[in-house]
Formats: structure tokens, C-alpha cells, sequence
């Protein structure tokens, strides 16, 4: 039936708090694996994954988390927000607890996946309900707190692996999500509506299957070049030039479409395709950064879990505390010179890491993480509202869509880029000292520092375990150049593409939603 959308005041806040946990859990989520990755390239004490397999532990589930996201709106439209956000809770749950106890990498990688297809699930249904459940300055503020619960859920992750993993098993990082999903589970139960489109989009099935496979072989081409020796056209080029011709024909169907679940006609329009495209390489630098940072710390310089999480905290907090001032600084004084400049700086940030080294103060690395949080924080916020701000409302949906969906592309490519350079540039570092070991020894000595290590101290040579330490060191710096290559890109497209713009509220209103329970008052 069709209903008003007017909610007491009492119910809106509760609805928030249940979207902001569903939001949380896949922010912790994400952190949570990243510091977990020493941990798990480890032979002893977690699954002694190679570089690759740590890349698609990474990339399976934000490669799924992308191509799936248009479609799951679709099917919020056509059964229920609510239904969708639930399902994708439980589904995330149940692959938590399989990854938790995942024998071998390759376990690993597909409860990945499968967390992916929750997280996709959640996303999109999560902010449709705060659509529909708010209005004018409330909605803005809802949005916003969003952006404060990345930040927070940035800077718990790392905290809560560390103390998980100096105090149990590897899996525990993932069960940790079960309890968070049943206390959101209950909450959608009492106090969540179930919003319905009164006009749901259709399945785009095609569309679905184009950009999975394109995705995918794109990605297993990039991350192939990391573990071969020659880019032999079989094994490298030829699953490149698939994705892209796979993607491209997405693009065509897309385009096609009377109704587009993804539209890629939103991205010709100056303002909205430049945005995209700069926060598309934003997310493309800060993953391919953030992808060799545990190994810096845990194990190149030997901290804890808990101490690289608390060094790389002031990240988080910047994020924090640079989204709000970003938004107030844009009011000000324009978009362009803000987010530019602050994307400027969050590029030359990266690029600092070429400076450190095995003794390198650690103060120095508080700071810049501190730092390029802070700058990264002014850019998203400013730059996915006035996004937004640009379209209608009736199509602020599908601008939601492509945004979300280019921002885990960039995931998706830094992933595999950032890996693929950190692989290449370590193994020729290390040829040299591993030529004399035999093969048994040699060849896991050349695929991590992490293995690296380990062969050391089980033949007693600890020159060996040196010389990985600087063919690590060497490869984070020829990293971080090309990530900050990445982001200045990216800066270079906000100044080129973006006009001054004050933040404003949406053009146009939306027709009720449908609900499958009339709100009632909650006491």
C-alpha cells in the first residue's frame, strides 16, 4: 500500500542507529582485514598466504561488493529495503563464520566473496531507507552522520583486530561481526519499515553478469602480473584486454537500457563524471597504499597488531575531523580550491612514505597517517554531496548507484595494481640473495618478505631475513610514488572539472514509497 513517510521523531532516531550498525559493521569490516593481513601471510600462525591470495582475500569481496550494488537496489525497489538489509546482514554473517574458520587461502577467498554479496546487499538498502525516512535538513544530517560512522568504524577496526589478534586465532576478526549482525537483525525487526519504490526498476541480470565477469578477469589479469615472470599473452594480457571488452560491452548494454540500473550517461555531465572519476582514483590510491601498511609495521619494523593499529589510528580520527570542517570549508569558499588542494596534500602524503625506512621514527608515521586522513576526509564528504547535490531526487538513486559502484572499481584496481607493483619490484629486489638457496627454500623466499622470513629462520640465516626487510622497503617506496601518481591524477581532475559549488539540497521530491507496515509510534 502506499502511506505517508511522517515518522515520530522517537522512531526516526532508532531507525538511524540500526542503519549507522549495519553501515559500522562493514567499515570495521574492511579495516579489520586489512591488519589482519600480516597475520595471515604468516606460515605459523595464520594461513601463510602469498601476496596474490591476499589480494583476492581483499579484492573477491570488494570486486562482488561492486558489480552487485546497482542490482541490490533494484531489489530493495522490488522486495522491501528492509527485506534486502536483513537478508544481506545474515548473509554476511554466515559467511564471517565460514571465513573465520577457512582451512586454506582459497576458503578464505570465497567467504570473502560471499561477504561481499552481504555487503552489497546492505549498502544500497541502508541508504534508500534513510531516503525515505528523512527529510530536508534531518536527511542532510542523517547523511552526514554516516560519514562520521566511516571514521569511527576507520579507526575501531584496527584497534579491535589488534587486541583480537594478540589474544586469539586469526578468525577471530571475522566471528567478531556475528553478535554486531544479530543486536541489527533485532533492531530491523522492531523499528525498521519496509520501504518499496512505486515504481520498482527491472533486474538487470545482463548488466549483472557483463560487469562480474569483467571485473573479475580484469583483476586476475592485474594480479597475475604480479606472479609471473614474463607477461606471456595467455596469462596476463589476454584476461586484461577480456575485462575490458567485458566492461565496455556493460557500458553498451547499459546505455541501451530505458531503465539502467547503472547509468553511465550520469558520468558524461562535467561535474558529476569528473567527481567520480576523481574519487574513483582517490580510492584506487588509498587502497593500494593501505594494502602494504601492515606489512610495513608488523612486519618490517615488528609491532604488534594492536600498536600498528594504534599508530595508524590518527587516520581514522582525521577522517573524522576533516569531513565536517571539508563541508564547512566548501561553503566558504568553493569546491574546487578545497578538495583539490586538500586532495593535494593527501597525495603528497603517500608519496612521504618513500622516506621512511627500517628506523625511521615512528612519530613521523603517526603524523602523515594523521595528516592524510584528515585531507581524504575533507575530499569525500565535500565532493559525494555536492555530487549529489547536482541531480534530482527522483534520480539521486541511480547517482548513488554509480557513485558507490566507481568507488569500489577504484578498490577493486588498487587492490590489484598496488599489490602487483609491491610483488613485482620485491622479487627483483630479492633475486640476488635467495640465487644460492636451494628450491625448496628459494622459491617461497622470493614470493613475500613474510616467507621470506620465515625460510630465514628455519635455515639460520639471517642475512636472508636483511635482505627481504630491504627488498620490502624498496618495493613500499616504488608503491608509494605510483599512489601518489594516483591521487594527484585525481586532484588534477577536481580543479580541472569541478566549478565553484555551494552545497545544496536536491532538486524535486519523490513520490511516497510503498510500505508493507504502516509506521507506528514507538514507545
Amino acid at each position: 500500500m502506499t502511506a505517508s513517510v511522517t515518522l515520530p521523531k522517537s522512531r526516526q532516531r532508532l531507525i538511524l542507529a540500526v542503519l549507522l550498525l549495519s553501515s559500522l559493521l562493514i567499515w570495521i569490516d574492511n579495516t579489520i582485514l586489512a591488519t589482519a593481513l600480516e597475520t595471515l601471510a604468516n606460515p605459523v600462525r595464520g594461513l601463510g598466504a602469498n601476496p596474490a591470495q591476499l589480494q583476492w582475500a581483499s579484492g573477491s569481496y570488494t570486486l562482488v561488493f561492486a558489480a552487485l550494488m546497482f542490482t541490490a537496489g533494484a531489489l530493495g525497489d522490488r522486495f522491501g529495503h528492509r527485506s534486502v538489509l536483513a537478508t544481506g546482514l545474515a548473509v554476511f554473517a554466515v559467511a564471517s563464520v565460514w571465513a573465520s574458520y577457512a582451512a586454506d587461502p582459497a576458503q578464505l577467498i570465497a567467504a570473502r566473496a560471499v561477504m561481499g554479496v552481504g555487503s552489497a546487499l546492505i549498502m544500497p538498502a541502508t541508504m534508500a531507507t534513510v531516503t525515505w525516512t528523512f527529510t530536508g535538513p534531518a536527511r542532510a544530517t542523517a547523511i552526514g552522520l554516516f560519514s562520521t560512522s566511516a571514521g569511527v568504524g576507520l579507526a575501531a577496526g584496527p584497534l579491535l583486530a589488534g587486541v583480537l589478534l594478540d589474544h586469539f586465532w586469526w578468525g577471530s576478526v571475522f566471528l567478531v561481526n556475528v553478535p554486531v549482525v544479530v543486536i541489527a537483525l533485532l533492531g530491523i525487526a522492531s523499528f525498521v519499515p519496509n520501504f518499496r519504490s512505486p515504481t520498482p526498476r527491472p533486474l538487470d541480470l545482463i548488466g549483472l553478469a557483463l560487469s562480474v565477469s569483467g571485473l573479475a578477469a580484469l583483476a586476475y589479469g592485474l594480479i597475475r602480473a604480479g606472479q609471473v615472470a614474463a607477461w606471456t599473452p595467455v596469462q596476463v594480457w589476454a584476461p586484461i584486454a577480456g575485462g575490458v571488452a567485458l566492461l565496455a560491452a556493460f557500458v553498451v548494454v547499459e546505455l541501451r537500457s530505458a531503465q539502467p540500473s547503472f547509468d553511465p550517461r550520469l558520468l558524461a555531465e562535467r561535474v558529476f563524471g569528473g567527481g567520480n572519476a576523481a574519487l574513483g582514483l582517490l580510492f584506487l590510491a588509498m587502497t593500494a597504499s593501505g594494502f602494504y601498511s601492515a606489512f610495513y609495521l608488523q612486519g618490517a619494523r615488528g609491532f604488534s597488531p594492536l600498536a600498528a593499529g594504534l599508530i595508524n589510528s590518527p587516520a581514522a580520527l582525521g577522517v573524522i575531523v576533516g569531513g565536517p570542517l571539508g563541508v564547512r570549508l566548501v561553503r566558504r569558499w568553493g569546491l574546487r580550491p578545497v578538495t583539490a588542494t586538500a586532495l593535494t596534500v593527501g597525495a603528497l602524503c603517500m608519496g612521504s612514505i618513500v622516506f621512511f625506512g627500517l628506523d625511521t621514527p615512528i612519530v613521523w608515521n603517526v603524523v602523515l597517517s594523521g595528516l592524510q586522513g584528515f585531507s581524504i576526509g575533507m575530499v569525500i564528504g565535500s565532493v559525494t554531496s555536492a555530487l549529489m547535490s547536482t541531480l534530482p531526487l527522483e534520480r539521486a538513486g541511480a547517482g548513488s548507484a554509480v557513485t558507490n559502484t566507481v568507488r569500489q572499481t577504484g578498490s577493486v584496481l588498487g587492490i590489484a595494481i598496488g599489490g602487483t607493483i609491491m610483488a613485482i619490484t620485491y622479487r627483483n629486489g630479492i633475486r640476488a640473495s635467495v640465487d644460492t638457496l636451494p628450491d625448496a627454500a628459494r622459491e617461497p623466499a622470493q614470493v613475500s618478505a613474510e616467507q621470506a622470513r620465515h625460510v630465514a629462520a628455519t635455515i639460520a640465516r639471517p642475512d636472508l631475513a636483511h635482505a627481504a626487510d630491504h627488498a620490502f622497503i624498496h618495493a613500499m617506496h616504488v608503491g608509494s610514488l605510483w599512489t601518489m601518481g594516483f591521487a594527484l591524477a585525481g586532484a588534477l581532475v577536481l580543479a580541472a572539472t569541478l566549478r565553484p559549488a555551494k552545497l545544496s539540497e536536491p532538486r524535486a521530491t519523490r513520490p511516497a514509497p510503498r510500505v508493507d507496515d504502516a509506521p507506528q509510534p514507538v514507545h
